[in-house]
């Protein structure tokens, strides 16, 4: 295994994962020739200390080795928040159906078999690191509006996670396993409900502490791709208290809430993820539903009924 500098290279990073000295040997040295920047790994836990310390760019991944094989070591890779969204491209010389299928489940994009054509893997590369930067666009989007957002796969597995949720879910109150058991409990929700059943539904990250981080299930995104937000500190509790007193939908009593905590509309915009102008149409139901004129008017109502619930 190769040294691992902190600071991160120029150029794209490719991983690569082969217990093969001659594999190794041979994927470094063409893309290196490439003008690619190579880490290599001969072994599953090796990869994940790799990762650990520098995300690449995407990882080519050998299916079968001693120890913790590709199929495995991708799934950790898959529920590292840090690494979660770097592809992966299976090396294999399995060709059946069935161990494909393993390769995809197991969070990889793509796989080709061995021995390994140069140029197809070339072209494969360009390809999902194309893919990937667009997704990486859109997810520094949202992470630049402050959106607490994850996806997850219908396993459970985080397929990517912005830097705002990434902070919650490693509260030190939450204990070291959150992203493990979030992964886990959600996977179990989505195979019960399906998330067209769960948009816009709540689930506790820990059910014996109703106060705790919550997980609000957003739609499908794209195929075995789900979206969700995360909730701290109880809010997701409390918008219930508020949407059963007062008749609003879910929305409404995110916005009531937020106000009633004294944020501005500016504020509710960035943490909600909202435009100024739409707080304001939801503010405008919320005042009517409470019978209220303005923010401090419904700021004092909608704090009596929490007192009063708390």
């Amino acid at each position: 295994m190769i040294e691992v500098a902190t600071a991160r290279p120029a150029g794209d990073i490719v991983l690569v994962v082969d217990d093969s000295p001659e594999a190794l040997g041979f994927l470094t040295g063409a893309m290196e020739a490439a003008g690619v920047t190579v880490l290599v790994a001969r072994s599953g836990e090796a990869a994940l200390a790799i990762a650990e310390r520098l995300a690449p760019d995407i990882i080519l991944m050998d299916a079968v080795m001693p120890g913790l094989d590709g199929f495995e070591t991708c799934r950790k890779l898959k529920s590292m928040a840090g690494v979660a969204h770097v592809p992966v491209i299976f090396m294999t010389g399995l060709t059946e159906t069935e161990h494909v299928v393993h390769a995809l489940e197991s969070g990889g994009v793509d796989y080709l078999t061995k021995p390994i054509n140069l140029d197809e893997l070339n072209a494969r590369i360009r390809v999902h690191l194309a893919n990937a930067r667009r997704a990486q666009s859109a997810r520094l989007a949202l992470d630049a509006a402050g959106r607490h957002l994850l996806a997850l796969s219908s396993a459970g597995g985080i397929q990517w996670v912005t830097p705002q949720a990434t902070r919650l879910l490693r509260a030190p109150e939450l204990g070291p396993d959150a992203e493990a058991r979030l992964s886990q409990r959600a996977g179990a929700w989505i195979a019960e409900r399906g998330t067209a059943a769960l948009a816009g539904e709540t689930l506790l990250l820990d059910p014996e502490r109703p106060a705790g981080l919550q997980l609000v299930c957003l739609g499908t995104i794209a195929p075995d791709e789900h979206l969700f937000r995360l909730v701290a500190g109880g809010s997701g509790d409390q918008d219930a208290v508020l949407r059963q007193n007062f008749g609003l939908t879910n929305r409404e009593s995110e916005v009531l809430l937020w106000i009633a905590r004294g944020k501005s509309n500016r504020d509710i915009a960035e943490i909600l993820g909202l435009s100024p102008r739409t707080v304001n149409k939801h503010l405008e139901q919320v005042y009517a539903k409470l019978g209220v004129e303005n923010r401090a008017s419904a700021a004092i109502k909608a704090t009596h009924v929490l007192q009063m619930e708390g």
